[in-house]
């Protein structure tokens, strides 16, 4: 009987131990959940949503505009401490030149028309991003901003973040669940001529 129940607690242990491995093996390397924490991102994410990220296909190719991302908080911030996440838009790639100007956001001189936002939301500048300053975004650097712009810390506020910095890419919104939903990419409209 004894035997019995030792061998019992050993498959048991060798089950829980395979599946935590899994677990580990999954959260650490393919994808992991994450929470909303703040209205940066409304309307489109909102306080509290949980979304999936993926963390393998930035292996194989580097990020692109439009994509959401999760990312480690830069230096500069007061909760920089690898331990503070943060959920944003990439809207300018290393290499490009990012400036606002009336509201708008232009990249290498034309309009950078954003279907994700309302008409009326302007894009204003932070302590980084000066209006009309164009800013050259170094190699490996992103600069990332909030959808709800009146009320995101982002790019315009600590410059553009380092590839290094990136959790992974934001796929799927799980909860709650009447807004369960694929995140996509969006498609850019042709940018008008520069102003």
């Amino acid at each position: 009987m004894l035997k019995k129940l030792w061998n019992f607690f050993l498959d048991s242990l060798q089950a829980f131990v395979f599946a935590l491995s899994i677990f580990a093996l999954v959260y650490f390397l393919i994808a992991q959940p994450n929470k909303v924490k703040g209205h940066s991102m409304m309307p489109t994410f909102h306080n509290g949503d949980l979304l999936l990220t993926e963390k393998v296909s930035y292996r194989f190719h580097p990020p692109q505009r439009g994509d959401v991302i999760i990312f480690k908080a830069p230096p500069s911030e007061p909760c920089a401490i690898d331990q503070c996440e943060y959920i944003k838009r990439v809207i300018g790639l290393p290499g490009e030149t990012v400036k606002l100007h009336q509201g708008h956001i232009y990249i290498n001189n034309q309009l950078l028309q954003e279907p994700y936002l309302a008409s009326s939301v302007l894009t204003t500048s932070e302590e980084f991003l000066k209006e009309d300053v164009s800013f050259l975004i170094p190699p490996h650097h992103y600069m990332v901003f909030g959808d709800n712009r009146p009320h995101s810390r982002d790019s315009r506020a600590f410059g553009p973040i380092d590839a290094n910095r990136i959790v992974g890419r934001a796929i799927f919104r799980y909860w709650p669940l009447d807004r369960i939903q694929i995140i996509k990419r969006p498609s850019y409209p042709t940018n008008r001529p520069n102003h």
